[in-house]
């Protein structure tokens, strides 16, 4: 019996020993082309120099204080990420499930200080915001929620995009919705891109009734979608968004910015956490910041991202392949049948990807990929589907 708890399905059976930029070696010496980035977490690929660098240096200053404590790279990553996101405080955690928790312990306070006892949160459908209980109560997919019940109470769940049903649940339950929280892409859902009229709804709901609108951009934020974030394609802005993955590309940390409204909720004693925003994980995040914004970094994502689902939609011409989509490197291509499978051949072509939603190869490279490795991710994932055709 396995001393580690079995608690991910489809475990492929490799174990990798080193990788630079988009390709990763396992302990024979075999290369694989890595095109999900640990879930979209190695934004700079792997062994990125800069943030090499400042690991080793600040491995050597200082790895963790209190924050009883000030911590001055806590401070210059809140300065770095409100600038870069129009944001106004931030709050640092150690995870995407932490950072989804502070923004609803967020909106339970909005909601106390304008009265309303028993506060709802509209969520999607499909979607995905975390594992604690609270955070896979707000995601709207029964797969993650059986077993767990009772769930934590007070959210309510509609289909994305469908403006129809989200008018019919404001309705009923106006007087207790104080937000709607969502991501601007679905990423375990299946890569699903919530439109630009449903958001510029939401937005417009909001501001009527004085609600919080919340974005989940831990998958989408930080130059995924050929912006910094996935919101800034559109002139909508939340009151608090959430961030974690490829903060500090590879590093556990989570983020919660809040605007307006939303700021100063917390005092003393509210919230808090013993390893977040520590000298170490804040000094890593704030080379990522300066790589994205110093290499142009999110250009390329932008560039290849077109680049790639062109490509896919011209090379990929199997009776399986329903669709492919995506925005920047985030992409999507949907199968008309289960394909689970895919993961297992795709290793043996050495591409490494994963399967959403249980019809969706999603596909999340390292936003510093060139054209030729594009091209490679294109040809090896052809094999592998024309493998499962």
């Amino acid at each position: 019996m396995s001393k580690v708890m079995p608690t991910y399905y489809n475990q492929m059976p490799v174990s990798f020993e080193y990788g630079r930029g988009a390709w990763l070696w396992d302990q024979e010496g075999n290369q694989y082309l890595d095109s999900l980035a640990g879930i979209a977490v190695c934004a700079l690929g792997h062994a990125h120099p800069a943030v090499t660098a400042t690991i080793i240096e600040q491995a050597q200053k200082l790895l963790h204080t209190s924050n009883t404590y000030h911590i001055a790279k806590q401070i210059e990553l809140a300065e770095k990420l409100t600038h870069v996101s129009g944001m106004e405080q931030a709050y640092f955690c150690n995870s995407g499930a932490e950072a989804n928790e502070t923004a609803i312990k967020l909106a339970r306070l909005y909601a106390k200080k304008k009265g309303i006892t028993e506060p709802m949160i509209v969520t999607m459908k499909n979607s995905f915001h975390g594992r604690t209980m609270a955070t896979l109560s707000a995601s709207g997919t029964e797969r993650i929620q059986m077993g767990f019940e009772p769930l934590v109470k007070d959210f309510v769940y509609v289909n994305l995009n469908d403006i129809a049903e989200l008018d019919a649940i404001v309705d009923k339950y106006q007087s207790n919705i104080i937000a709607i929280m969502l991501e601007p892409i679905q990423g375990d859902g299946g890569i699903r891109i919530a439109t630009e009229e449903y958001l510029t709804h939401i937005r417009r709901i909001c501001d009527q009734h004085d609600w919080l609108m919340i974005f989940d951009e831990i998958q989408t934020g930080l130059g995924r979608t050929g912006k910094w974030f996935c919101h800034q394609h559109l002139s909508i802005k939340p009151d608090i968004m959430t961030l974690a993955k490829a903060l500090a590309n590879g590093l556990p940390i989570g983020a919660c910015l809040v605007r307006g409204k939303a700021c100063n909720l917390f005092g003393p004693g509210k919230h808090g956490t013993t390893f977040g925003g520590s000298p170490f994980v804040c000094a890593v995040a704030c080379t990522v910041l300066d790589t994205l914004e110093n290499e142009n970094v999110i250009e390329n994502a932008k560039r290849m991202g077109e680049y790639l689902v062109d490509k896919l939609k011209t090379d990929l011409q199997y009776p399986c392949v329903r669709e492919v989509r995506g925005r920047g490197l985030m992409i999507g291509v949907e199968l008309d049948k289960p394909c689970m499978e895919l993961m297992a051949i795709g290793l043996k072509n050495k591409v490494l990807f994963n399967i959403t939603s249980n019809t969706v190869v999603r596909l999340l490279p390292p936003l510093i990929i060139n054209k030729s490795e594009a091209d490679e991710i294109v040809a090896r994932l052809g094999k592998t589907i024309a493998a499962l055709d």
